[in-house]
């Protein structure tokens, strides 16, 4: 009973932090990734589709994106994606494929990117304990039902919090390595 609580509890954490590092990996933060497009959809025959799904997209040059649609139809409903999305970015399209340039970082843009880091970071640890919370309850309710003893619960507990203390280490870790990222670039 304490192994699938504290089991349970590690794998929900796990994929809130693997949610993090996707949400950090698609902020634009001055050089160009191919992630930064992930949470783009484009209007794909009726369909809304991620573009990535739809189209080649290369980083051949620390600034600029190269996105080529596998049906060059589909050009113009690219280009009218990436615009109408909230990412700031202007494609040139040359009729087979969009070249994005991603501009230079403003000082004020590097601190709301900062900002922006922190806060993802934050939401992502108030998320963690809330799992350790559940995780804990689940095993006092499991103490108060005799299925295990106080001692197991109390040992689950710290279990629990060792495994919350090592992911926070982690997501300030991967916190810090983004905020250099983003102020070097």
């Amino acid at each position: 009973m304490i192994k699938e609580t504290t089991d349970k509890a590690e794998q929900k954490m796990q994929k809130t932090y693997e949610a993090l590092q996707y949400d950090l990996s698609t902020l634009k933060a001055g050089r160009a990734n191919p992630k930064m497009l992930d949470k783009i959809y484009v209007d794909y025959y009726g369909n809304s589709t991620q573009l990535s799904q739809i189209a080649s997209i290369t980083a051949p040059e620390p600034r600029i994106l190269l996105v080529a649609p596998w049906d060059a139809t589909q050009l113009v409903a690219v280009e009218k994606a990436i615009l109408a999305s909230d990412l700031g970015l202007n494609p040139a399209n040359d009729g087979k494929q969009l070249r994005i340039q991603i501009p230079q970082l403003t000082e004020e843009r590097r601190k709301e990117l900062v900002k922006l880091i922190q806060k993802i970071g934050e939401d992502a640890k108030v998320a963690m304990r809330n799992i350790r919370r559940s995780a804990i309850d689940e095993l006092k309710k499991s103490e108060k039902s005799k299925e295990i003893t106080e001692d197991e619960q109390k040992s689950g507990e710290k279990d629990v919090q060792k495994t919350l203390d090592d992911f926070i280490k982690q997501i300030d870790d991967l916190i810090k390595d983004k905020e250099k990222e983003v102020t070097t670039v």
